[in-house]
């Protein structure tokens, strides 16, 4: 059988998240970001999407094959 290749998002943390809600840092440290300007590759599922709608204006991100 053929593996199925499962999607993946590169998230880049781009902006503070200083000034804003508590929660916004709790979701950006949730997606294993630590330092600003750090990327990481993340599966694109229903629950990363969810987390990345909450801080969207704080991450940039890119569909990566």
């Amino acid at each position: 059988m053929a593996e199925k290749k499962t999607k993946m998002l590169k998230v880049t943390w781009v902006k503070s998240a200083i000034g804003y809600n508590k929660k916004q840092s709790l979701i950006i440290e949730a997606l294993g970001l630590k330092k600003l300007g750090q990327s990481k590759l993340l599966p694109d599922n229903e629950s990363v999407r969810g987390s990345l709608f909450h801080v969207q204006h704080l991450v940039k991100v890119e569909e990566v094959k």
